[in-house]
């Protein structure tokens, strides 16, 4: 055989680079806004990890559609969604929130979606044992996680395991599938004697789910690699969830149980490090999370409850009111090393207006003596002594603010502050829920 006519690839032609999008604090800080803002540019958006526990709102034409498993990027005719192999599929929540969005207006969204078929599946059982075992914690450790209760932890648990079914075996022999199901409710009951599953009713369920979505399976490793070497295309990752939410590098134990930090970009779609492009991050211009968990400069006061009625700080997802604090802190700086950000979107500008101060958390102290990094022990994390700078507040509204200029200096000056505190540029300030919201720096 002659095989001087195979094209050899070069080495430094290593294809597309992927844009990514990725929370820099403990999640709801907008990316759905600048996911939106890119992806009116872009050829394919993906989900690479995460499940129906994200939501992400997207405002266009003054509808405001809703987000959990689809990729922001649907809104958009000219793009391909693609939800990768780390991610976890409810089939049911994936079709309610299509049919929502449909009647919103979404529409050809079956022509412009794709699955992996190595993506993990999540059961209504999974969301039973998820209850389940926060009601466990809640009685034998007197607190509970706060998980959306959306079955994502225990089906991640599966995957591990290895008991875990993914969508490849739902495309294939159903009988087969239907015994593999069985034996994992008889695990589960075995471990939850008060795990009731109407297992029939479920695969029933399943088999009409699976009839809808073949025409969208593909195998999405050779997907993400076409994609990548294809012709030019412009690919956006849209991160779910957030890096303080990390299970390696967020506030264990009260974390999701991805990888919501870059790493997880390339084994949940499947794309080596060198096809990683700009990583930009999104942070709030102050700080929430919902549910429990360590929050060293939560503001347990008038201005905490000023920042959750301004801000509407409620998750999208589980309608629980977030816990707000007033400060840029110093996790941000740790996430700069995890997150390896190009540069950031400093979103709700806006909200900050009325203050007659605001307080940037600069550094964190153990026994007085200043730490450059995030502990990692909760205890200890609990204990640390916050160490602030005040600055003036501007007193004046932002909201219709279109470009830098037009910021109040007093506001000019928190930004560039917080820039040079983290050391990553800020390319967008959002002052409102719209696109237009978002002023463009460079």
């Amino acid at each position: 055989a002659d095989f001087s006519a195979a094209v050899k690839r070069a080495r430094n032609d290593s294809g597309n680079k992927v844009t990514v999008v990725l929370g820099a604090q403990w999640g709801d800080e907008g990316k759905g806004k600048v996911v939106d803002l890119l992806a009116t540019e872009s050829d394919v958006v993906c989900r690479c990890q995460g499940g129906n526990n994200a939501g992400h709102t997207v405002v266009v034409d003054e509808k405001e559609y809703d987000f959990h498993l689809l990729p922001s990027g649907i809104i958009s005719t000219k793009c391909t969604s693609f939800i990768g192999n780390g991610v976890v599929i409810h089939l049911p929540g994936l079709f309610e929130e299509i049919d929502k969005n449909e009647k919103k207006g979404l529409k050809g969204w079956d022509k412009r979606l794709v699955i992996s078929d190595r993506a993990h599946i999540v059961f209504d059982f999974h969301q039973a044992v998820d209850g389940l075992q926060e009601v466990q914690r809640q009685a034998q450790e007197g607190q509970n996680i706060g998980t959306t209760k959306k079955g994502i932890g225990p089906t991640y648990a599966c995957k591990a395991s290895r008991t875990g079914l993914r969508i490849c075996d739902l495309m294939a022999d159903f009988s087969e599938f239907s015994t593999r199901v069985k034996n994992l409710v008889l695990q589960y009951q075995s471990m939850y004697p008060a795990l009731k599953v109407d297992v029939e009713g479920e695969l029933k369920k399943l088999k009409e789910y699976a009839e809808r979505i073949r025409p969208l399976v593909r195998d999405g490793v050779y997907f993400m690699y076409d994609a990548i070497h294809g012709p030019p295309k412009k690919i956006l990752v849209e991160g779910a969830n957030a890096a303080l939410l990390d299970i390696d590098f967020g506030t264990y134990p009260f974390v999701t149980s991805s990888n919501c930090t870059v790493g997880g970009v390339c084994t949940g779609l499947g794309i080596p490090p060198a096809n990683i492009g700009d990583v930009y991050g999104v942070s709030k211009a102050y700080t929430t999370r919902v549910g429990i968990g360590a929050f060293p400069t939560e503001q347990l006061n008038a201005v905490g409850e000023l920042l959750q009625t301004r801000g509407h700080e409620v998750g999208v997802t589980t309608g629980r009111k977030r816990r707000c604090a007033l400060c840029f802190s110093l996790c941000q700086y740790f996430l700069m090393v995890v997150l390896c950000l190009f540069s950031i979107a400093l979103t709700k500008l806006d909200i900050l207006d009325v203050l007659d101060e605001i307080k940037v958390g600069v550094a964190y102290k153990i026994n007085g003596k200043r730490v450059p990094y995030f502990p990692a022990n909760l205890e200890v994390l609990q204990k640390v002594e916050v160490e602030y700078e005040t600055f003036p507040g501007w007193k004046t509204d932002t909201s219709a603010a279109r470009k830098w200029s037009d910021l109040p200096p007093k506001a000019q000056n928190y930004i560039r502050f917080v820039e040079n505190h983290i050391g990553v540029p800020i390319k967008w300030v959002g002052v409102g829920k719209s696109r237009e919201c978002m002023i463009q720096m460079f």
